[in-house]
């Protein structure tokens, strides 16, 4: 297990971050020199491990500009970004303003700073995208001004240090693996049975062929020395995609529904595919 000295809360809100289910995957990191994220998402297990080094990727360019505007002009993007975390900005005309803003917006730290003030105070913070690639998550009406992480943010950005994070494809970062690598990966979610799973972390859709693909790289790494970790939902489709895998089950809380009924524990799944 490479659990961090100091393990830190990310400073985004993440639908299916880890945080609350990282009990359940850090003890199933093996010993590697790097770890690979190919779904960095908030960077909830990122911030628990200690690994020498990390490559973290995401299909989400936004999310990674944010990523690498902190660990490479941190004291610039606290700047731009605390102004947003005001009372004037607490309104739903300021935010679709900045939402506009945003879409069209062409300096990366200006930018990844609204992408942060969107993503607090957004709905739930989800990260919706429109057929056209327009950021279109609706305002949270959030009861108060919502804290600004600035710990969080210079924490995430110290760790950083041992990070590259790249706008890539999942499979693009899979094919870089190394030896003494360790790949965890955390895709959008299978449907669960019968019910429906959010996958708009981006303008592309993760459909049933990407998940197929996901899993067929994992088990091509593990005959080359590779251990993989993959999370989803506990369902009858992922059971099948990770056949020849240690499965490990649990509860996790989800909370993306506005309403409070459709919220609470559901099934995940941790496929650990290691060498023989």
């Amino acid at each position: 297990m490479f659990q961090a000295a100091r393990p830190a809360k990310p400073f985004l809100k993440w639908v299916g971050g880890k945080t609350r289910v990282l009990h359940h995957i850090i003890p199933r990191l093996p010993a590697g020199r790097r770890l690979i994220e190919p779904f960095v998402g908030g960077g909830a297990v990122f911030l628990a491990t200690g690994y020498e080094e990390y490559l973290l990727g995401d299909a989400n360019v936004h999310l990674v500009e944010l990523f690498q505007a902190v660990s490479e002009n941190r004291d610039e993007f606290i700047r731009v970004a605390e102004q947003y975390f005001n009372e004037q900005y607490r309104t739903a005309e300021q935010y679709l303003s900045v939402r506009s803003a945003f879409n069209h917006e062409q300096d990366a730290v200006t930018r990844a700073a609204q992408f942060l003030y969107l993503n607090r105070h957004g709905f739930n913070g989800l990260c919706r995208y429109n057929n056209r690639g327009g950021f279109n998550t609706p305002y949270g009406h959030p009861a108060r001004v919502p804290r600004f992480p600035r710990e969080e943010i210079v924490v995430f950005s110290e760790h950083a240090r041992r990070a590259k994070f790249v706008s890539a494809d999942f499979s693009e970062l899979m094919d870089a693996v190394r030896p003494d690598d360790v790949v965890y990966c955390d895709p959008p979610y299978l449907d669960r049975d019968g019910a429906r799973s959010f996958t708009g972390y981006g303008p592309g859709g993760f459909d049933m062929q990407r998940q197929e693909e996901l899993a067929s790289i994992a088990k091509r790494l593990v005959a080359r020395g590779v251990t993989v970790l993959i999370s989803n939902h506990d369902c009858e489709k992922a059971r099948q995609l990770y056949v020849g895998a240690e499965i490990f089950s649990f509860t996790a809380r989800r909370s993306v529904s506005a309403a409070a009924d459709k919220r609470g524990e559901v099934g995940e799944l941790l496929a650990v595919f290691s060498p023989k």
